[in-house]
């Protein structure tokens, strides 16, 4: 699925992209449009980005998750309801959401547009409850963890962590530039030409993980929740999430021996937390086996602390992160 298009500017465009789509949401609560702009709406921020990166000055773009919002936990208000009726383009990932999901069957069939066939979504395992006693160890690049009760996970569950996977990335950005073009015709050109920046961008991220994470003398990293089996997937490493899909998901005393002992016995250096949730069970772990804590991103949303970051730099961040968490030479 990788895209073989390249940048066709230079740094400055690169920049605008930047600029452009770390900037603010419009509204989070569903402030209008303005001129003759397409009015979109993103249901959460890697897909703002996109909507942001490639409709620039074409588009009005509002998320529905406001910053420091956990997209998992998203409620709509009746107001963003509303938006979601009035836009022309809806894009959001069904399954993720509920909320948004209800809201596009309900008021925005012919608008909506959902991404996660582009993403191609696969079944990674990274959802449990409870756990029996002992692990298993599993191949390079999937999640490790614990044998599992088959009444307390969902084996087929898709995982919808497509956009730490740069490849999978850049087919949703195809995707959504594709629907752009379809919905607006009259400005088809910038949307295709705002898409080859942003896809050689993406493009490049991809190509500084595969040799980044390369030749790590650890394979291993353990995470709060399990957002990262797409990237472990891609780039030849084993993700161990605390707990599942949901960030804010507490884990049961047994999970917490199990990391704990996967952390002895493969000697990982480093816990990491995130940005939008508690980094507290994070934290006792690591301080339980004497090692250190650092932030991986899910990239979920910004936040306070983050909001003049963008999708690229928290990726690249989140590269040196694991580089210096697995000793990557």
């Amino acid at each position: 699925m990788r895209s073989s298009l390249r940048p066709v500017t230079a740094g400055l465009a690169a920049l605008t992209l930047l600029t452009l789509a770390g900037c603010g949401s419009n509204a989070a609560d569903g402030s209008g449009g303005s001129g003759d702009k397409l009015d979109v709406v993103a249901s959460f921020y890697p897909l703002e980005f996109i909507a942001k990166s490639v409709g620039g000055d074409a588009v009005n773009v509002t998320t529905l998750t406001a910053p420091g919002v956990e997209p998992h936990d998203l409620e709509l208000t009746p107001k963003q309801v509303g938006t979601i009726a009035d836009a022309k383009l809806v894009v959001f990932e069904k399954g993720l959401q509920p909320a948004v999901d209800e809201a596009v069957e309900q008021n925005a069939k012919s608008a909506g547009f959902d991404v996660a066939p582009a993403a191609q979504l696969e079944a990674t395992g990274a959802d449990f409850e409870e756990h029996e006693e002992g692990g298993a160890a599993t191949p390079t690049g999937t999640v490790q963890r614990p044998t599992v009760k088959a009444a307390a996970f969902t084996e087929d569950a898709l995982d919808p962590h497509f956009w730490l996977d740069p490849v999978r990335y850049a087919g949703v950005v195809q995707a959504v530039t594709d629907k752009l073009v379809e919905v607006d015709a009259a400005h088809a050109d910038g949307y295709q030409e705002r898409a080859k920046t942003l896809l050689g961008e993406v493009n490049k991220l991809d190509t500084e993980f595969r040799t980044g994470l390369a030749s790590c003398k650890l394979k291993t990293f353990v995470t709060s929740h399990e957002a990262f089996a797409y990237l472990a997937k891609r780039y030849g490493l084993q993700m161990v999430g605390i707990a599942g899909f949901a960030p804010d998901a507490e884990p049961t005393p047994q999970r917490i021996r199990e990391v704990q002992d996967i952390v002895r016995s493969q000697h990982v250096t480093t816990i990491f937390s995130e940005e939008l949730v508690s980094p507290k069970v994070a934290e006792s772990i690591a301080r339980d086996v004497h090692v250190k804590t650092a932030v991986l991103s899910p990239i979920e949303g910004l936040s306070d602390a983050n909001s003049q970051e963008t999708y690229l730099s928290l990726m690249r961040e989140n590269l040196q992160e694991l580089r210096k968490a697995n000793s990557c030479a």
